[in-house]
């Protein structure tokens, strides 16, 4: 599904797997641009017992605000395509919920959908304190190019490459993955220690990409996916942008460290198939809530503002 969404507030419906990092990039686009108003955000449970394919699973508590009676993302996806799709049923999965059809299950085509919609100026709604008047860019048209090189990069030597890090079948694929995890943190905390974020002072889609990986390492890429060779805490202007980063409003809310490790070292049977799951680290652990003193947390200084 790839349709483009017109600014509807109130029209869309995002499924999302708590633990999952390419959801996380999409919530946190939510939280950034202030959209928590104008898109309904379904947290969907890790739970391969349950779910008929796929994974993801609806609790009772949150259940399924489109067609009620899912019970899990496979359900949805049969709904929204009338049984025809045969694929796997990934998160995220953003839903027309008037119309009752997919518009993309694609993390960044959504997050660019998004920072593209200007929901509330398009619409006419009044601002709020979370969807003020001046609206939130993530990926400015002066840098899109580098934002988009970037993460390229982002995504192939360190995003996905601690997956192929974890589930690699030879020492040789396994080695190479990690080496690029080496490579990439290395080179982000270089970056880092000369800017606030990752492409100057303001936060970027780019910035976007990485943070959900860099606050899921420690806890549970170091270990469980053997990328050992270095953690988030042995580099200090990357902790530090870690912390400030966090401190931006409304990305603690979309921050769940427990539950990654709970998920990650409780599903992920072929890599863990005792179930244990560490105690820590916690977000505590790991400083979040810190302020790492590395700026303004205004507004206007750490966002670039559409005019």
């Amino acid at each position: 599904a790839n349709a483009k969404p017109p600014p509807r507030p109130g029209w869309y419906v995002l499924y999302v797997g708590n633990a999952c990092p390419w959801c996380h990039r999409v919530t946190l686009t939510i939280a950034l641009l202030g959209l928590q108003e104008s898109i309904t955000v379904v947290k969907m449970t890790d739970d391969a017992e349950r779910a008929s394919r796929g994974g993801w699973v609806f609790e009772t508590s949150r259940p399924d605000p489109v067609f009620k009676t899912s019970k899990d993302l496979r359900e949805v996806y049969d709904a929204v395509t009338q049984s025809s799709y045969q694929g796997r049923c990934t998160a995220p999965l953003l839903v027309d919920g008037v119309k009752k059809i997919a518009v993309n299950n694609e993390s960044a085509d959504i997050c660019a959908m998004l920072d593209s919609a200007n929901f509330h100026v398009a619409t006419g709604d009044a601002p709020s304190p979370k969807n003020p008047g001046t609206s939130v860019e993530l990926r400015p048209d002066q840098l899109v190019t580098e934002i988009d090189t970037l993460n390229d990069y982002l995504y192939k030597k360190l995003n996905n490459a601690v997956y192929r890090s974890g589930f690699a079948t030879t020492q040789a694929a396994h080695n190479r993955a990690a080496q690029d995890v080496v490579d990439a943190l290395d080179r982000v905390d270089e970056i880092l220690g000369k800017t606030r974020f990752l492409l100057g002072d303001r936060v970027t889609d780019s910035d976007v990409r990485l943070f959900p990986t860099i606050v899921r390492f420690d806890a549970v890429y170091a270990s469980l996916f053997k990328c050992s060779s270095r953690r988030v805490g042995d580099l200090p202007h990357l902790q530090a942008w870690m912390r400030d980063f966090y401190l931006l409003p409304g990305v603690k809310e979309t921050v769940d460290v427990d539950g990654y490790r709970s998920s990650y070292f409780g599903q992920l049977f072929p890599l863990n198939p005792g179930g244990i799951v560490p105690t820590g680290p916690t977000k505590e652990d790991l400083g979040l809530g810190v302020d790492p003193g590395r700026g303004s947390l205004a507004r206007e200084d750490v966002f670039y503002l559409k005019q």
